[in-house]
Order: C-alpha cells, then structure tokens, then sequence
C-alpha cells in the first residue's frame, strides 16, 4: 500500500489528490501516449523546514523532450516551477518520490499525437528503499528492449514500459527479484527500469548510448562521480557473459538509487564490492546535501 503525497498538480491547479482523476475515455490511457520523469526529494538532515531535491534541472529538461516526443511543447522551466510548488504545498516530513506525467488528455479513440489536446499531472508517494540496499537478484528476460528506430527511447514514453512490465513479472514470478533485458543484438541494454553497470579489473564499465538505453540522470551522475574519484570509465557493449564474470554488478535508477547485484542467473557475484559502495555512499553523501562540491546538483525548496 502506498502512502500517497495528499496534494496533486492536475489540470493546472493544486487539488486533493484524490480528486484528481481522468475519463476512461482518455486517449493516453488505450494508447501509451504519455511520457514520465521520476524524482526524489528528502527533508534536509542539517536544516529542519527545508526539502532537498536531487538534480531538479536535469529531470525537467528530460521530461520537457520527452513531451517534444510528443508533439507538446512543455518547457523545463514550467515543470520545474509547478514540482517546487508541488513541495511546497504538500510538505513533506520523509523521503518520497515525484511523479510528473505528460499525457495526451482528449477523450477520443483516434491514435495519432496530431490535433489531440495534451496535458500535465504531479502526484508523489512517500518512498524508501525501492529495491533492497543488500543486493538483489537478477534473471536475463526473455523479453528484448525495444530498439530506437521503432519507439523514441530517448523518452520515458509511457507505452514502451509494457516491456518492462513483462520482464518484472517474469523475473519475480520465477524466483528473482529484477530483470535484465537484452537489445535486438543480443547486448546489455538494462533492467526494468534501471541502468546497468559491472566492473572489470578496476574499471566501471556500462552500455552505451547506442545499446537502446534510457539516457539515466542517476546514471550520468555516477559517470561523473566515477571519473572525478579516479575510476576508469567505459561505455561499450556488454556481452551477458560478463555479467556472470564481473567483479561487481549493480543497477542505478531515481527509484533503484545504487542497488547491488548479488545473483545474475545461477552465478552470484563477489560479496566485496569496494567500487560500488564507493560510488553509493558518494551519492548518499550528495543528496543529503554533505558534499559542497556538488552542491549545484541540489535544489532546496523552503517549506
């Protein structure tokens, strides 16, 4: 059960979030034509009376194309003013999540993203840890991520996550917790909803661009903080096999934050994971406002 933030954004107004519903006539709802972004906010450990929200540009941005994607033209500066006002009125006193959605919001049954009115919500939910901090275990989907040229995937658009959908329940229902999906080409793409990373020899290693993966802010993070901390990085293919051989695992997301692999299939991975935890207990340390030299990647709404 969730604990749902009590204040929504919906049709250009703040309203109880309860009261904040569509039609079951709404176009989005039958064709996928929506496109979200996800991002966390914490109170402030060191400043009571204050929310601290993690790279708040970079998300608004991101779902500002994803609605270009959709025909809307929704500029980064409006989400961003409605998701701090959204803080504002709903203040919150524990960690929780941001869920902004654009949507094709006519009540119509033709599929097209032309001559269709669009529109934008906010809810948000408290939340914790989304996957265990201990590590997870993974299986390798029969389902294979979609490719670019069929589906713009440089957008969290609504309708491609029926894959991922299909890989989660697949994995949990035989005996795992995550999924990791594979592209067209039998390469690393990433999990349900979360990028992927391993690390060889010293070095982080993750699937490129062009592997058909969302281009992930937590994912971006970690390459910055990796290359600032002295860590050899590299974007390339990665063959599943080297799954089964890494020296370290682990998956990144807004929701995932860094999560450990602790399985991949039947082979389980080393239990020391000095790289990973490096990069984990970095970030921790960012969003609750502790590093100074990363202060720009943090927003801080006054309640």
């Amino acid at each position: 059960m969730h604990n749902f933030l009590p204040i929504a954004y919906f049709e250009g107004q703040f309203r109880d979030f309860n009261d904040a519903k569509i039609s079951i006539a709404t176009h989005a709802l039958h064709y996928g034509t929506g496109a979200f972004g996800g991002l966390r906010g914490i109170p402030d450990p060191q400043h009571p009376g204050q929310v601290l929200l993690f790279r708040l540009d970079r998300h608004s941005q991101r779902l500002s194309t994803s609605a270009r994607l959709l025909n809307y033209d929704l500029p980064a500066e409006t989400i961003q003013s409605v998701l701090i006002d959204f803080v504002k009125k709903n203040q919150p006193q524990v960690s929780f999540y941001m869920r902004p959605f654009v949507y094709t919001s006519d009540l119509g049954i033709s599929p097209r993203l032309h001559q269709v009115e669009k529109n934008f919500f906010v809810y948000g939910l408290e939340l914790g840890d989304y996957l265990s901090p201990e590590g997870v275990s993974c299986r390798i989907s029969s389902w294979y991520r979609q490719e670019d040229r069929s589906l713009p995937l440089r957008g969290k658009i609504s309708g491609a996550y029926i894959t991922s959908s299909l890989a989660k329940t697949e994995a949990v229902e035989s005996g795992f917790d995550e999924a990791i999906l594979m592209n067209s080409q039998g390469k690393v793409s990433e999990a349900s909803g979360m990028n992927v990373f391993i690390v060889r020899n010293g070095r982080l290693i993750t699937p490129g661009f062009e592997q058909d993966i969302l281009e992930g802010i937590t994912r971006d993070s970690i390459l910055t903080l990796a290359r600032d901390l002295g860590i050899e990085v590299v974007e390339r293919p990665v063959d599943k096999t080297e799954l089964f051989i890494a020296d370290e695992v682990f998956l990144s997301g807004t929701a995932a934050k860094i999560t450990p692999v602790r399985q991949v299939e039947t082979y389980t991975t080393p239990t020391h994971r000095p790289i990973t935890t490096l990069l984990r207990d970095k970030l921790t340390a960012i969003t609750e406002g502790r590093d100074p030299a990363y202060d720009p990647w943090i927003f801080r709404v006054a309640l």
